[in-house]
C-alpha cells in the first residue's frame, strides 16, 4: 500500500489553488480571456475537491465498527466519484462558454493571460508534486491529483495561446483552447468514473474464476465449488466467499483445507478477504455463480417462509 497523504499536504495544495484562482480571476477580467477565467473555476473546483478528498482519506481509515463492519473505506471512492462528475461537469459548462466565444470572439490582451499563465503553471506543478505520492495506490487522491495536473495542463495551453496572441490577433485561439483542455479533462476523468461505479455496484473484479476453482479442487479434500461471491470494499481491497462440497470429513480437517484454500487465494489471487463453507453434497449441481432461488424456501423477515 502507498503512502497516505499528510493533512500539511492537502493543506498546502489547497491554499495553493486558492491563491491561482483569486489571481485568475483578476487576470481574466482584465485580459478578456475565457480560457484564463475557465481555468480559474476549475481551480476553484479543485480547492472543493482537496478539501473533500482529504475528509474521505481521515474518514476512510476508521476502523470497524458494529455499524460498519466494512469499515469506512467506501468513502474514498465516494470522493473520488463525486470530483470526478465534477470535473465532467467542468468539462460541459466550459465547452458550452466557449462555443459561445466562437460566436462572439473578444480581444486578449494576451501579455497579462501570459504572465498569470505562468504564475498558475508553477504553482499547479508544486501542488502535482505533493499529491503525487498517492496518486497511485488510491482512486481518491488519483482524482484530486487529476484535477491539479489537469489545471496545469491547461496553463500550458494558455501559456501557448498568450505567447500567440501577444504578437498575433487570432480571436478563435482562447476558446478553442478551452474546448481542447475541457476534452481532455472529461477524457482523464472518465474511466475514475468507471472504475468507482463498479465497485459501489459491488461488480466482480477482474479474477481467473476458472483458475480460481481449478486451484481450489486441487486441494486434498475439496471435489467442487459453487456459490462464488467477489466484490470490492475499494481499489485494493477483495471480498470473496465460496461453498466447498468436500469429503465427509471432522471439522478439524475441514479447517485445515480451510486455512490451504485462503493462502491460495491470498497469495496466488490478492484477496484478503475470505468466507469459506463446507458442504457434503448439498449444492453440487450448483454452477460456479448461478445459485437459483427456491422461492418457496425463502426465508423472509419476521422467520417464515414465502410461498406462492
Amino acid at each position: 500500500m502507498g503512502e497516505k497523504i499528510t493533512g500539511k499536504r492537502f493543506l498546502a495544495v489547497t491554499l495553493l489553488n486558492v491563491l491561482i484562482t483569486v489571481v485568475e480571476i483578476i487576470g481574466g477580467l482584465v485580459s478578456g480571456s475565457l480560457a484564463l477565467l475557465s481555468d480559474a473555476f476549475h481551480n476553484m473546483g479543485d480547492s472543493f475537491s482537496i478539501v473533500l478528498g482529504y475528509f474521505a482519506q481521515h474518514i476512510g481509515s476508521h476502523p470497524e465498527t458494529r455499524e460498519r463492519t466494512y469499515g469506512y473505506r467506501r468513502a474514498e471512492i465516494l470522493s473520488a466519484l463525486t470530483n470526478s462528475l465534477l470535473l465532467v461537469i467542468i468539462a460541459i459548462f466550459l465547452i458550452g462558454e466557449a462555443i459561445q466565444r466562437l460566436d462572439h470572439p473578444q480581444h486578449i490582451n494576451g501579455g497579462i493571460m501570459l504572465a498569470v499563465a505562468i504564475v498558475g503553471l508553477v504553482a499547479n506543478l508544486a501542488s502535482a508534486l505533493l499529491l503525487h505520492a498517492g496518486s497511485h495506490d488510491s482512486l481518491n487522491v488519483k482524482a484530486t491529483y487529476l484535477h491539479v495536473l489537469s489545471d496545469a495542463l491547461s496553463s500550458v495551453a494558455v501559456i501557448i495561446g498568450g505567447l500567440i496572441l501577444t504578437f498575433v490577433n487570432v480571436p478563435w485561439l482562447d476558446p478553442a483552447l478551452t474546448i481542447a483542455v475541457a476534452l481532455y479533462i472529461a477524457y482523464e476523468s472518465w474511466p475514475i468514473i468507471v472504475q468507482t461505479i463498479k465497485i459501489l455496484m459491488q461488480s466482480s473484479p477482474d479474477l481467473d474464476y476458472d483458475n480460481i476453482a481449478k486451484d481450489i479442487k486441487q486441494v486434498p479434500g475439496v471435489e467442487d465449488v459453487h456459490h462464488v461471491h467477489a466484490w470490492m470494499i475499494d481499489e485494493h481491497r477483495i471480498i470473496f466467499s465460496a461453498h466447498l462440497n468436500c469429503q465427509d470429513l471432522p471439522l478439524s480437517q475441514v479447517e485445515g483445507i480451510y486455512s490451504q484454500v485462503e493462502d491460495i487465494l491470498r497469495q496466488k489471487y490478492g484477496i484478503c478477504h475470505i468466507t469459506l463453507q463446507a458442504e457434503c453434497s448439498r449444492g453440487r449441481d450448483e454452477e460456479l455463480f448461478n445459485t437459483p432461488v427456491d422461492e418457496e424456501n425463502v426465508i423472509r423477515p419476521g422467520g417464515y417462509k414465502h410461498r406462492h
